[in-house]
C-alpha cells in the first residue's frame, strides 16, 4: 500500500481513496509499517480521509472494504502440528503486534485458515456454489435495505439498537462474554451487527444465541493479542 497522499504542497488521493467504493486488499499485513497501517483507522471509522498541510486541509472519500491477510508468525508455521515453527515468543508477539489493537478493533471478521492437507487438494470442491452464495448475500442485502434503508455495516445509534435488539437473557450473556474476552465497546457493537447479518443470511427476524456465538468466534485476533 502506498502512502495515503502524494508528496509536495498539494495532497492527492492515494491507495485508500482510490479504493473508495471497492476493496483494499493488504497481503502480509505485518510487513507494512505500523505508522502506515494506523492511517487506516480514520477512514475505517468515518469513510473519509483528511490530509493536512501547513496551509490547507483536504478531505477525500475513502469508504472501502478492507481485506487483509497475515501469517501467524514470521516463519508462518506457528501452531502447525509438524512443529516446524522455530520463532520465539517475543518474535511472535512483535509480529502479531505490528497491526495495532485499535486497527484490529475496526476489522469485523478475524478468520483463521488452517493448512489444507495435500490429499484434499485433489478432491472435488465441496459446499455451496459461488452462485448460490451470491444469491443469499444479495437477498440479505435487499432485506437490510428494505428494513432500515442501509446495510448493517452502516448501522449506528438508535437505529442500530432497534435493529439489533436482543432478548434480555441474550443481552446479559453477550455482555458477560464481552467482559470475559476483554473486548472493547466498539467490538461489542460490531459483534451485534455481524450477528444481525448472520441472522439475515438465515432469514431470521431476530438475533438468536447461535448468531451471537458465531459472531464472537470471528474475534480470534483479539484472543491472540491477550495471550
Amino acid at each position: 500500500m502506498s502512502r495515503t497522499y502524494s508528496g509536495g504542497g498539494k495532497p492527492k488521493p492515494g491507495e485508500i481513496s482510490l479504493a473508495h467504493g471497492g476493496v483494499l486488499f493488504l497481503d502480509e499485513l505485518p510487513e507494512y509499517s505500523r505508522k502506515v497501517l494506523d492511517v487506516l483507522r480514520e477512514p475505517l471509522e468515518s469513510g473519509r480521509i483528511v490530509i493536512s498541510r501547513a496551509n490547507r486541509s483536504m478531505t477525500y472519500p475513502a469508504n472501502f472494504q478492507l481485506i487483509a491477510a497475515m501469517n501467524p508468525c514470521p516463519c508462518g508455521y506457528f501452531g502447525d502440528p509438524s512443529g516446524r515453527c522455530q520463532c520465539t515468543t517475543d518474535q511472535i508477539r512483535r509480529y502479531q503486534g505490528q497491526a495495532s489493537g485499535p486497527l484490529l478493533d475496526r476489522i469485523d471478521l478475524h478468520v483463521e485458515v488452517p493448512p489444507i492437507p495435500t490429499a484434499m487438494l485433489q478432491q472435488a470442491a465441496q459446499g455451496d456454489s459461488t452462485t448460490s452464495v451470491q444469491q443469499r448475500v444479495m437477498q440479505a442485502r435487499e432485506r437490510q435495505l428494505a428494513r432500515q434503508g442501509c446495510i448493517n455495516a452502516e448501522l449506528s445509534g438508535d437505529v442500530r439498537d432497534q435493529v439489533c435488539a436482543l432478548q434480555e437473557s441474550d443481552r446479559e450473556w453477550l455482555l458477560s462474554a464481552i467482559e470475559t474476552l476483554n473486548l472493547s465497546a466498539r467490538a461489542y457493537h460490531r459483534v451485534l451487527k455481524i450477528a444481525r447479518t448472520i441472522a439475515d443470511l438465515q432469514v431470521k427476524e431476530s438475533i438468536e444465541r447461535p448468531h451471537l456465538l458465531e459472531a464472537l468466534s470471528y474475534r480470534t485476533i483479539d484472543r491472540y493479542l491477550q495471550k
